[in-house]
């Protein structure tokens, strides 16, 4: 009966996406409907695609394990940065100029943008390669993590894992396209909303309630290098290690700035109002769904036993497993569907951005004739290159499962390190500033790539460094956090020195923010407005008070 429960969920679940992905097929017949809906999805589609994308079984598994036992508690600092700098203030800064400046410049790419912008067809070239060479080991890690929970739940091989999910991604969306991804988006988004207050209430009844779940937290202690026990470390405002902590918020909030995936959603905006609903929408998202992960991931050195260097016997990515496999046969049936959920979600975005950029931005330009190929020749190379994809990733995904080299959150703190710090500065800068010149764009390639792969290899090869700061950046998260933080001082200053000469082709592109629009009053005033006074009306008065007043006049 257990496992009855658990296979009528799936099933129920898989017919629901596929049916979805049938449904959005006929929207996928160009490649405006295939990549972007037509530039017409509402406001709480393209907010729930946002948070779906942003949330996978990485960060419920990989990241949450991991830094979960690492900073206990305050864990939870990376959900709300997710919330309100990966959320809130990447909508804010931007949503509005992302949708109004790629639909003037008919980019539907990020490296079709960066053509565009910086007029060099170099660039968007080299981004295609960059996304296409970093976005398959982020899309091989979350195979990763769901078929942990696979195995617990089910006791299914990791391999059959890979494989079913790999095919049921594929079918919806090279179905439906980005329609279909957000259709499911919301369903899968409203899954984890609830999935995940359920999961945390049932984990905190285990001992007894929240106070006394964070009693026996509170218990934990780790020694400082001195040798001293800091007794309640992991129940601690900013826990044991607060540098640690910051980077790891940087990295996975600032950096949704720079993600193709990510960015590419505000391409997709309806409308203005579509922006003002949809940043409160993806915040609240986020507070509930990120801030409830890490906040779950805080308890898990109560369910997982350490080893002798300190990290859980099993790995990281066996600690969210490990407390959840004693759940109801109901509750875990929701877990498995709220990871995958988030998996689908995600994977369907990355494969989704892969395919058009490799398609659009190389195969286009590079291998086809000056016409280039018609809208239905693209769209039969995206749904090639989605199943290509799909496939790269999982078989990735299938052979890392046998290697103890990398885990979850190594093999995306890689590729979100690179694929940010590459793309971040240029792409920002590019909406707001006029002058950024082609040069600061190839420098924050180079630097965002160089410094990512040199703590990639410094990590595989085994180097440690006596210098504290060189060991600090040596992990691909503080890495990725680095590589970013450099492109953002720098492209100013690169800027100041050697600012762009074709002034006069940015200034039409920059007309796209001066045209005039029309909007209702309630969403805008017009200048010099005189409020008009009310015509004075004309008293209505009864016969009989008529004929009073002409008694009065008579007499």
């Amino acid at each position: 009966m257990d496992m009855f429960i658990k296979i009528l969920f799936l099933v129920v679940f898989f017919a629901i996406m596929i049916g979805v992905g049938v449904y959005c097929r006929k929207q996928a017949t160009d490649v405006n409907g295939f990549v972007l809906g037509n530039r017409s999805v509402g406001p709480w589609l393209t907010a729930f695609a946002f948070g779906t994308s942003y949330f996978s079984a990485v960060i419920f598994v990989g990241y949450a394990g991991q830094f979960g036992w690492r900073f206990g508690l305050a864990s939870t600092w990376i959900g709300l940065g997710n919330a309100f700098i990966g959320s809130l203030l990447a909508w804010n800064v931007l949503g509005r100029r992302t949708r109004v400046m790629t639909q003037h410049l008919d980019s539907a790419t990020m490296p079709d943008f960066f053509a565009k912008r910086y007029d060099s067809k170099a660039l968007k070239i080299a981004a295609a390669i960059i996304i296409f060479i970093f976005l398959i080991p982020y899309t091989a890690s979350l195979y990763n993590g769901l078929s942990r929970l696979f195995e617990m739940a089910f006791g299914i091989p990791y391999t059959y894992c890979v494989i079913a999910m790999a095919l049921l991604t594929a079918v919806y969306v090279v179905l439906g396209g980005y329609m279909a991804t957000a259709i499911n988006d919301f369903i899968q988004g409203i899954i984890m909303i609830f999935g995940i207050i359920a999961v945390i209430a049932a984990v905190m009844n285990v001992n007894g309630g929240l106070t006394e779940t964070i009693a026996l937290l509170s218990k934990d202690s780790i020694k400082t290098a001195g040798g001293n026990n800091f007794n309640g470390a992991f129940t601690s405002f900013f826990g044991p290690d607060i540098f640690g902590l910051i980077g790891v918020v940087i990295l996975t909030s600032l950096g949704t700035w720079g993600l193709p995936q990510m960015v590419q959603k505000f391409y997709a905006i309806k409308s203005e109002k579509s922006i003002s609903t949809g940043t409160i929408v993806s915040t609240i998202f986020a507070i509930i769904v990120a801030g409830g992960c890490y906040f779950l991931g805080g308890f898990g050195r109560l369910f997982e036993d350490a080893g002798k260097d300190g990290k859980p016997i099993d790995g990281y990515d066996s600690v969210i497993p490990t407390m959840l496999e004693n759940l109801s046969p109901i509750l875990i049936g929701i877990v498995v569907i709220l990871v995958l959920s988030a998996s689908m979600s995600t994977l369907s975005s990355l494969v989704l951005t892969s395919s058009s950029v490799l398609t659009i931005d190389f195969i286009d330009p590079v291998f086809c004739s000056k016409k280039g190929l018609d809208d239905k020749k693209k769209v039969l190379w995206m749904r090639v290159f989605i199943v290509f994809f799909i496939t790269i990733s999982a078989v990735i995904a299938i052979i890392q499962a046998s290697s103890p080299v990398m885990f979850i959150s190594q093999m995306m703190g890689v590729s979100w390190g690179a694929l940010a710090g590459a793309f971040l500065a240029p792409f920002m800068y590019g909406l707001y500033m006029k002058r950024v010149p082609k040069i600061a764009v190839w420098i924050n390639f180079v630097l965002g790539i160089g410094i990512s792969l040199a703590s990639f290899i410094c990590n595989m090869s085994g180097i440690s460094f006596d210098n504290p700061v060189l060991e600090y950046f040596k992990s691909p998260i503080n890495a990725g956090m680095l590589a970013m933080l450099v492109g953002i001082v720098l492209t100013p200053i690169i800027t100041f020195i050697a600012p762009a000469k074709d002034k006069d082709r940015v200034d039409k592109i920059f007309e796209c923010y001066s045209k005039k629009v029309t909007v209702s009053s309630k969403l805008a005033i017009e200048e010099g407005e005189e409020p008009e006074s009310p015509k004075p009306q004309k008293s209505k008065t009864s016969p009989k008070a008529k004929n009073k007043s002409k008694s009065k006049k008579r007499k």
